[in-house]
């Protein structure tokens, strides 16, 4: 699925101009529930990495110069945990065989990336621009030179996620957000934290400074084993 007739919607990730995108893995986070006494099973790494598998699949054939990823990589805020130093190095190996450049946009959990990133050598920047597209993490407002010249913000940090009923049953599904902000195109990445879903943003508080305000004209699409376009939140 295409958004503004140019980026590609391609399960929890987005392709633009030869740039993969993609947010919040948050490493670590069953191991940081485990440390508050919520015992799950450690199961993420095994699973985002099956998700990329199939991310990848799909892009066969493609270019892929640089993968951005939208901040929040690892979870803990001040110490880096085995299971984050471990998966985390791990995930930028992986992502290193599958593009020349691997760019990471420091999110608000990401106080202590600089000595992951330095072991693999790896850029850890405030934002990311790709022509008339601009990366952020999404916590907070670009200052008006950052947004020079940009059409297209993309951004993560919100976890966006809609809960859609079957009879008295509901379920909650990961989705991308498609909008306006202050005249520019703005998509909102879902989370690639596959322990929870995300933010119910029809009913929860909205994390982003993006996302003040009426969103109802930005477009829901779900991605689950293919992309449901919803059409715009008002109307849901």
């Amino acid at each position: 699925m295409k958004l503004f007739g140019r980026i590609e919607l391609i399960d929890l990730a987005l392709y633009s101009d030869n740039m993969l995108v993609m947010s919040d893995f948050h490493i670590g986070y069953e191991e940081a529930l485990n440390k508050q006494g919520i015992f799950v099973p450690r199961f993420q790494f095994r699973e985002i990495m099956k998700r990329l598998e199939g991310v990848f699949s799909k892009l066969k054939g493609r270019k892929i110069e640089s993968i951005v990823i939208l901040g929040d990589l690892k979870h803990e805020f001040g110490t880096i945990s085995d299971q984050e130093w471990r998966h985390t190095l791990q995930l930028l190996d992986y992502f290193s065989t599958k593009a020349k450049e691997v760019i990471l946009i420091k999110g608000n959990h990401d106080t202590i990336l600089g000595p992951i990133a330095n072991k693999r050598n790896v850029k850890v920047v405030v934002h990311h621009a790709n022509g008339k597209v601009l990366c952020l993490h999404g916590d907070k407002l670009p200052s008006k030179e950052q947004l020079k010249n940009v059409s297209t913000i993309i951004i993560g940090h919100e976890h966006p996620a809609i809960s859609i009923k079957d009879g008295a049953r509901a379920e909650l599904f990961k989705c991308f957000l498609a909008g306006k902000w202050k005249g520019k195109d703005l998509i909102v990445v879902p989370s690639f934290n596959l322990v929870a879903e995300g933010t119910d943003i029809m009913k929860e508080k909205k994390l982003s400074p993006f996302l003040k305000g009426d969103i109802g004209k930005f477009r829901a699409i779900v991605a689950a084993d293919k992309m449901y376009d919803f059409g715009m939140l008002r109307n849901l």
